[in-house]
């Protein structure tokens, strides 16, 4: 890591200084490097303040930077700047985009195994609450499954309920996920997602990503932060399912802040997570029934995104029927034989050969779809 670098680092662990600050300092003294060896009187007459520069000036004598970096090394963690080419464009257009972001992960190298790489151009964010209901579950797998047979790379931030639905389907679905966490990238929370993690930052079809330092526990304070990089990583974020304080809204309001799209499902009147939706749509959100409302509302041609992910056809007429049955999402056992008039037994079969041949996959409950 170059010398500048170094310090760009530095200034990410010292707790005083964010975006903002950042860009103010170096536009004074021109580099990192620079503004981390300033005088601390100097540092006071730019305003930094009596109590951060005291502050920060003990942290500097205290603070060993090629420790830490040795430490980013061990755990496999890679660090891009806001001035490094692979820097993500998208993120890069927020007024207050990280300076610097933190990943484990594969976001945009050629991963192994011939697996593709991760468009981080064509990004969709997922976001919901953590009390996910069973149709809260489908509707976000269901559009997860359809938008990655487009293309899309999944965004979302590996907590509970419609997070971890999100990343889970779009592995399960042969995609690219990247979960932007609200801690420090080698903190796994809630750690019943330490094996999500571990699929996502090793598996070659996604990252993890955070601004935060290293053993930084989350806090209630540092999620809106996180959520504006899930919106700034997106063209647009889809709320599935919230509670009318669900913390996917500030998502949402990030994203229009920025620019980007917001998208919502309707839901049951009846259930207290459909409100925070209700209240997207009422604020003007685009109304999302399937992958294509999305599609169209982001003016994007959907046949020239599918071409990479062109549909398996079959090798017989039972193979083809019942292909042409799943239909981009997952379908009852019982809904393919009512649609394919072929017997129970065949369709049985011949689900258990195009699971072989790795086209359709068993989610359980007798549901099938395709991978």
């Amino acid at each position: 890591m170059d010398e500048e670098k170094k310090y760009w680092v530095g200034f990410s662990v010292f707790p005083g200084v964010g975006p903002t600050r950042f860009k103010l300092l170096l536009n004074y003294f021109g580099s990192a490097q620079a503004a981390w060896e300033a005088p601390a009187e100097t540092l006071k007459k730019i305003k930094l303040g009596d109590k951060l520069t005291d502050q920060f000036d003990h942290f500097r004598k205290t603070f060993d930077i090629n420790d830490y970096l040795e430490q980013l090394v061990s755990l496999q963690v890679s660090v891009l700047t806001l001035i490094d080419p692979k820097y993500p464009k998208l993120l890069k257009q927020i007024p207050d985009a990280p300076f610097v972001l933190y990943i484990k992960g594969r976001p945009s190298a050629k991963a192994t195994g011939g697996k593709q790489k991760i468009d981080m151009t064509r990004t969709i964010g997922v976001v919901g609450t953590r009390k996910i209901t069973p149709y809260g579950k489908e509707v976000t797998a269901r559009l997860v499954e359809g938008l990655v047979s487009y293309g899309f790379t999944i965004i979302s931030g590996m907590a509970y309920g419609v997070d971890a639905v999100a990343h889970q389907t779009a592995l399960d679905s042969g995609g690219n996920t990247i979960a932007v966490l609200g801690c420090g990238i080698d903190i796994i929370a809630p750690s019943s997602n330490a094996r999500l993690y571990r699929d996502i930052a090793t598996g070659g079809h996604g990252a993890i990503v955070s601004e935060m330092p290293l053993g930084l526990r989350p806090n209630k304070g540092l999620f809106p932060a996180r959520n504006r990089i899930i919106a700034g990583l997106s063209l647009g974020v889809v709320v599935t399912e919230g509670a009318d304080d669900s913390g996917a809204l500030i998502t949402a309001r990030n994203a229009g802040e920025q620019g980007r799209e917001v998208f919502a499902v309707p839901g049951p009147i009846t259930s207290p997570y459909s409100r925070g939706p209700a209240k997207l749509l009422k604020n003007g959100a685009k109304l999302v029934e399937n992958v294509e409302d999305i599609l169209e509302e982001l003016d994007l041609d959907h046949f020239t995104l599918s071409k990479s992910r062109e549909k398996p056809k079959g090798e017989n007429e039972q193979e083809r029927k019942i292909l042409e049955s799943l239909n981009d999402r997952r379908v009852h056992i019982d809904e393919i034989v009512r649609s394919t008039n072929l017997k129970t037994s065949d369709v049985s079969a011949t689900l258990t050969v195009l699971e072989m041949k790795g086209i359709v996959k068993d989610y359980g409950g007798k549901e099938y779809g395709l991978v």
